[in-house]
């Protein structure tokens, strides 16, 4: 795998990992709560970058399911360099998510980007494995490369 192709897979990963957390947050602090609507988590970089968001994980709904599971709408997570530069951005319209396994799923549509768009890959159908560290999209995969222009004197 080629290094810019590894990072930004590494970049969907780390993405991810904090859905988990968020949707473990979640949980904790509604016992109770059926969903929750247009939310938003955010990790911060260690010392001495604390102050510089380096995760945003946001979407428009969470629902609980029976055995601790979650389904989200409209999610977006954002990863940032800590200079505050946006590095990655993954999206997707729906996921069932288990964070005791942490596992995500979907059938449907799933979308990584680089922050200066020059890297592309979506898909249908994807499971993630939090633990195995393994991202899988099924169908429909593509990815989409911008490589630098050639100068004409070069040609």
């Amino acid at each position: 795998m080629k290094p810019g192709v590894k990072k930004y897979f590494f970049a969907m990963v780390v993405a991810l990992a904090v859905l988990a957390g968020a949707d473990a947050r979640a949980q904790a602090l509604a016992p109770g709560l059926n969903y929750m609507t247009n939310f938003s988590s955010v990790t911060y970089f260690e010392p001495p970058h604390d102050q510089q968001v380096k995760m945003r994980l946001s979407g428009a709904k969470a629902s609980s399911l029976p055995g601790v599971l979650f389904d989200l709408k409209e999610l977006k997570v954002e990863q940032f360099s800590a200079d505050g530069k946006l590095e990655a951005v993954v999206q997707a319209p729906q996921c069932i998510y288990a964070p005791q396994d942490g596992v995500a799923s979907s059938a449907g549509h799933l979308e990584l980007k680089s922050g200066d768009g020059k890297f592309r890959t979506d898909g249908d159908g994807f499971l993630w494995q939090q633990n195995e560290m393994v991202l899988v999209i099924s169908n429909h995969v593509r990815t989409v490369f911008e490589l630098p222009s050639a100068h004409p004197s070069k040609l």
